[in-house]
């Protein structure tokens, strides 16, 4: 309790915006020129109502992205029967506010049904599996979805191509096989291939680059790259270092977009770290705007209610523009910000503070802590723990950033 009090003491001292805007985040970002600025959703949120009620909000959301239902394991959970049914629901909720939807994802390493992973293949007959996947899932959603992510996390860190089934029996071609059958399908959904870290550059985005030549030299149609900004408050690229690398990929005559976008704290928060928090948000949707063929910008949902962060980076939290009570953090702010809309600050936002400060007492695993697997344990002016649990190494991936890998 304590802890609690001195926290919240902490955030009363300091003028945080009592977020007063009559502006919504899509409508800034379309006033900016972007397309959309959207959320991902599951499908158990959406019996919480309140949750389902701003996620509605068409002024904060002009896009959804379903962040299971459309994934291998849910569609084709058996060789050749397919179900749609959760996908659909948030499709239908999408198309009922009339709201874009970004599908995702249809070849990825992970949440793989064990057909897949342990299956006996051939090159033919996994170039099978995978066409009619792919062909079975896109056209169902034929004419729905504006963006497709085809190909998700084709990378290593280190920019060499991630061991998968699709690439230790087809090699680097099931991603130009990939692409050419989501275009056959439904040749009006715009194409992506879609990775996270390639913000700083480096060898990573430069093989994202070259992915992107693979399935041009193929003569196969590639519409952009999806960057998932996954951060760690304070690890963010400066605006010119993003707006260099988003215009990396555009020069190559692709759009991009951020499309997984949170910020992620080391709990429990302060005054410091949700005002970094601001920052960062600002920064990435800035670099996003002052970049020709950004089209647009998605939170990785948008309250920390149900975050994927706490789950996957132990002694971490808080990384949403809302809280886990629905209420807007100065983050909400720093996203208004960088679109150039002008935000009142008129008062503490103590209902924010408060509750943000319960949050993160409640899960801190104070001093001393080791980071957990994608955890980051060091860069920059890194002050958390640089140790990573067993069996992960702390892995430089840049200046600003070292993951456990």
């Amino acid at each position: 309790m304590v802890a609690i009090l001195s926290i919240t003491a902490a955030l009363a001292a300091v003028v945080l915006p009592n977020i007063v805007s009559a502006t919504g985040l899509d409508q800034a970002a379309v006033a900016k020129g972007l397309l959309y600025f959207g959320t991902a959703t599951d499908n158990p949120e959406l019996t919480d109502i309140p949750y389902l009620t701003q996620l509605n909000n068409t002024a904060d959301f002009g896009q959804i992205t379903p962040g299971n239902s459309q994934k291998w394991d849910t569609t084709e959970p058996s060789q050749g029967t397919f179900s749609f049914t959760k996908g659909d629901v948030i499709a239908d909720l999408a198309e009922q506010n009339g709201q874009y939807l970004r599908c995702h994802t249809l070849v990825w390493y992970n949440q793989l049904p064990s057909w897949v992973t342990s299956g006996t293949w051939t090159n033919a007959t996994l170039i099978a599996a995978l066409q009619n996947h792919i062909t079975n899932v896109v056209k169902h959603y034929k004419g729905r979805c504006l963006h497709w992510d085809v190909v998700n996390e084709a990378l290593n860190d280190d920019g060499t191509y991630r061991t998968n089934i699709f690439y230790t029996t087809i090699g680097e071609a099931y991603i130009p096989i990939a692409f050419a059958a989501a275009a056959a399908a439904d040749p009006d959904a715009k194409l992506f291939y879609n990775d996270y870290n390639l913000e700083y550059g480096g060898n990573k985005a430069a093989s994202a680059r070259a992915i992107v030549q693979l399935v041009q030299k193929a003569g196969v149609k590639i519409d952009g790259v999806g960057l998932q900004a996954h951060f760690s408050v304070g690890t963010v690229p400066s605006k010119s270092s993003l707006v260099s690398v988003l215009q990396g990929f555009t020069a190559l005559g692709v759009e991009v977009a951020y499309t997984e976008a949170d910020v992620r704290i080391q709990l429990p928060t302060t005054a410091t770290t949700l005002a970094q928090q601001a920052k960062d948000f600002q920064a990435l949707v800035q670099s996003c705007v002052e970049t020709t063929g950004c089209v647009g910008f998605t939170i990785w949902d948008w309250t920390d209610k149900y975050s994927w962060v706490p789950s996957t980076f132990s002694g971490y939290g808080a990384a949403l523009p809302w809280d886990e009570n629905l209420v807007k953090k100065p983050a909400y702010d720093g996203l208004l910000a960088g679109m150039g809309v002008t935000v009142t600050a008129t008062a503490t936002a103590t209902a924010t503070a408060t509750s943000t400060a319960t949050t993160g007492a409640a899960t801190s695993t104070g001093t001393g802590a080791t980071a957990a697997h994608y955890g980051q344990c060091g860069g920059g002016s890194w002050t958390g723990p640089t140790v990573c649990a067993s069996p992960w190494t702390c892995t430089y991936v840049n200046d600003w950033y070292s993951q456990c890998l």
